[in-house]
């Protein structure tokens, strides 16, 4: 009796593994697939416009053939600028996008958790974040010199106000039934923080910390502007000042596969803290 209970045991977990296997790996090449898909638009615009300059159709003289630029990062990546450039940018980046997050974060949280603060602290935030990002510079300067401080309280300071936004709208969008469920529970504050509060304002805080980070990419440019003589946005001068389409292109595509590689890590990092959602994206 015992062995026939275990030989159906067996079958059945067999079952669940034969049905498991073909749904993860449809699951792999779907993902493989839309990762495929996402290079399809870059590389068919690049490919006309060499057949665009191959053809005659284009000199290539302002916007150089995808063949030059490639060359020049190759030039770049063998002298090992591109590397040093590309690490100092990083560098800069990640610490302001790691103050201004924080930053962020903790006053977005008072502001959306207590009505006496956010009257008190929104007003002058909000005033601040329609001050323009180049206006800062000369008063940075002034402040902390012309070095890396300055540098990384600019970027600090364009994360900090889409993070702050999007934690304070977060915590003020969140259903009410979900706290009055909490409290039919008997659950403490922070238990209700922890078990229906965090999880709930998780999936708007992510997409907050991306647009804080891609904005730190925005303003690292600006703030490579500041005398520095590392980074791609020093890059970016140098090709100007040195007439040099090809190196700006290539500094601008540098920016834009180390922005991607970036957000991408972020996004699958916080993977776990949203595995939960049962959305209409994950089903698409």
């Amino acid at each position: 009796m015992s062995g026939n209970a275990e030989t159906v045991a067996w079958s059945s977990q067999e079952g669940a593994a034969a049905l498991a296997a073909p749904d993860f790996a449809e699951k792999r090449r779907a993902f493989d697939g839309r990762i495929l898909l996402g290079f399809l638009l870059p590389i068919a615009i690049a490919l006309l416009w060499e057949a665009a300059v191959y053809f005659g159709l284009s000199q290539g003289r302002l916007i150089p053939p995808p063949s030059r630029i490639l060359a020049t990062l190759e030039a770049l990546a063998k002298t090992g600028e591109l590397w040093a450039h590309s690490w100092m940018t990083l560098w800069r980046v990640l610490t302001g996008f790691a103050i201004g997050a924080v930053a962020g974060i903790v006053l977005g949280t008072l502001s959306g958790s207590s009505r006496t603060i956010r009257q008190f602290l929104d007003p002058t935030l909000q005033a601040l974040r329609a001050i323009p990002s180049i206006a800062w510079v000369p008063l940075f300067i002034l402040w902390l010199g012309i070095f890396e401080a300055s540098k990384v309280a600019l970027i600090a300071v364009g994360v900090f106000f889409p993070v702050y936004l999007g934690i304070a709208g977060a915590i003020l969008s969140l259903d009410r039934k979900l706290v009055e469920v909490g409290h039919v529970f008997r659950l403490s504050r922070l238990q209700l923080a922890r078990r229906i509060l965090l999880p709930a304002v998780l999936p708007e805080a992510v997409i907050a910390l991306r647009s804080g980070l891609g904005l730190g990419f925005m303003f690292v440019v600006a703030a490579e502007f500041m005398g520095a003589s590392e980074g791609l946005g020093y890059l970016l001068v140098d090709g100007q000042q040195m007439g040099k389409p090809d190196q700006i292109v290539a500094a601008i595509i540098a920016f834009a596969l180390l922005g991607k590689i970036a957000d991408s890590l972020l996004v699958v990092a916080s993977m776990p803290l949203v595995r939960w959602q049962d959305t209409v994206r994950e089903r698409l």
